[in-house]
């Protein structure tokens, strides 16, 4: 009996090593093709109308086409493809703060802390074990009022404040969700590799967004 339960809990442990190591590889690959695609929607001289398609389309992937894919070898194109879209449709933005005088060193230092901050929060899920999936409901109802109050602010409100205020919630937002992905590949409650690296792409990419428009902010403040 204990020979298998010790069976058991190895090749439990032998799971979660292998989606954790499958997702840290694919999220390297998709950052890595995120990141030309943004180089090439910067060089191209894209437009924000582009960029709006390409976000629109992205979403209607991780919508209707990812649940469909994520179980199969398709999930790894699908994957891609939305790293793809993601990374051309911030080329517009890219092109706006490079064109600032400390442009390049704003965006720089934005994919420094995005970075740092995905680093500290894979250590600290780690070695702590803990399970964080509490936080899941509360970063779904705050990505709800975010959306909400960015709209109502975008429509009607216009303050660059509260736009900047939008910007720092998403930051603590998309740190809670990365907590709570890498907490659920460690303890088990995360068994798909595909889903994993598509959350944590999308967590990574509107982090690095709202630390770019952050550090923008106050550049020009200066």
């Amino acid at each position: 009996m204990n020979t298998f339960s010790t069976t058991t809990t190895i090749s439990n442990i032998q799971v979660k090593n292998k989606v954790l190591s499958d997702t840290m590889k694919l999220l390297s690959y998709t950052l890595i093709f995120g990141g030309l695609a943004s180089w090439f929607s910067v060089a191209s001289g894209a437009g924000f109308g582009s960029a709006m398609v390409s976000s629109i389309a992205a979403i209607a992937i991780i919508w209707f086409v990812l649940p469909k894919t994520q179980n199969s070898n398709k999930g790894i194109l699908t994957a891609f493809a939305i790293a793809g879209l993601l990374g051309f449709s911030i080329g517009p933005m890219l092109s706006h703060y490079l064109a600032m005088p400390n442009g390049a060193d704003l965006v720089i230092q934005a994919m420094t802390g995005t970075g740092v901050a995905f680093f500290a929060i894979s250590f600290y899920a780690q070695n702590s074990k803990k399970d964080f999936s509490f936080l899941n409901g509360m970063i779904f109802f705050a990505m709800i009022a975010v959306i909400v109050l960015s709209l109502l602010n975008f429509f009607f409100l216009e303050s660059s404040a509260f736009g900047l205020l939008m910007s720092f919630a998403i930051v603590l937002i998309m740190g809670a969700f990365m907590l709570s992905q890498m907490s659920a590949i460690i303890n088990g409650g995360e068994t798909n590799y595909i889903s994993a690296t598509v959350g944590l792409y999308l967590a990574l990419h509107n982090m690095f967004t709202s630390l770019l428009h952050l550090l923008g902010a106050f550049s020009n403040d200066d």
